[in-house]
């Protein structure tokens, strides 16, 4: 399968150890179960507090991703608001057995669509693999301009769009301005709106503790079957941020015994999750509903 074909990519949390440092076995563990899942892994997303690491931190981290001969295709995350330091690090990078790109839109700044299409491009320039260019203005305090894709779409590393606002009217936007782009929901719970207005796929943080039930998640969702999953979905799905992400998924990883410590970096707590018995009920309607439908 082409790295264009990838229907499900998994924003990975990065484990740590109970002092905060980081917790490379159990990290190569969660790469090695996304593997066998067969979804793609981004690591250094917002799942994987990739602002929160130093850059030594990250290095180690895609280091040790690119280092464990999995089958399916690593993305490594891209992402601040420095641009010289954002091209440093993808020339670091690709170094590695790396096979694509996340490029967020610059943080705090607020730039204007011009200065988001220099951005994007100086970015894509830096490149040598494909990139998946990501809208999530509720953490960057900027929505990605419309006049981005109108401009790069033709660009040759550019990928595809993560769209991640929450709105679906901003992603049918995003479609008429660029219908030959690929676009990929950033929301578990919107995919199957995504799928019948025409998506790509998904980049999810379920998948970190649902792999094999996320993957078949997502195949009926483009299957057009996203209707009847909706409620048990969103259900699940939501139950995993009702604190900032990725504190849920943390807990629950730990609570699976797939991670030692649930250890998040500040601002970070594990503290605002009172009730882990309503995760712990998620995961077994999910299991449960993957076991039947296997």
């Amino acid at each position: 399968m082409s790295i264009r074909e990838r229907k499900l990519w998994t924003a990975l949390a990065t484990p740590m150890q109970e002092n905060g440092d980081l917790h490379l076995e159990d990290f190569a563990s969660l790469v090695h179960r996304q593997d066998d899942a067969g979804n793609g892994v981004l690591v250094l997303g917002s799942t994987g507090e990739g602002l929160a690491l130093g850059l030594e931190d990250k290095k180690k981290v895609v280091e040790t991703a690119a280092s464990l001969n999995i089958e399916v295709p690593l993305m490594v995350g891209v992402g601040g608001f420095n641009l010289r330091e954002q091209i440093e690090w993808i020339e670091y990078c690709q170094q590695f057995e790396v096979d694509a790109f996340l490029l967020v839109t610059p943080l705090y700044a607020k730039p204007g669509e011009k200065g988001q299409v220099e951005w994007f491009k100086a970015l894509l320039d830096a490149a040598d693999k494909p990139c998946m260019l990501y809208n999530v203005p509720s953490r960057t305090g900027t929505k990605m301009s419309p006049l981005v894709l109108s401009e790069l779409h033709d660009h040759p590393n550019f990928l595809a769009l993560k769209e991640a606002s929450g709105s679906i009217e901003e992603y049918q936007d995003y479609r008429k301005t660029a219908p030959d782009v690929a676009c990929y929901s950033g929301d578990d719970a919107l995919l199957p709106f995504f799928a019948m207005a025409g998506c790509s796929g998904l980049v999810s943080v379920a998948s970190n503790v649902w792999p094999k039930a996320v993957h078949r998640y997502v195949e009926w969702c483009l299957d057009g079957r996203g209707p009847e999953l909706l409620p048990l979905w969103q259900e699940c799905s939501d139950v995993l941020f009702r604190a900032p992400n990725p504190i849920p998924v943390k807990v629950l990883l730990k609570e699976k015994g797939w991670i030692s410590s649930a250890t998040l970096r500040p601002p970070l707590t594990g503290d605002e999750v009172e009730d882990i018995s309503v995760l712990k009920n998620a995961d077994q309607m999910i299991q449960n509903w993957y076991e039947n439908n296997s």
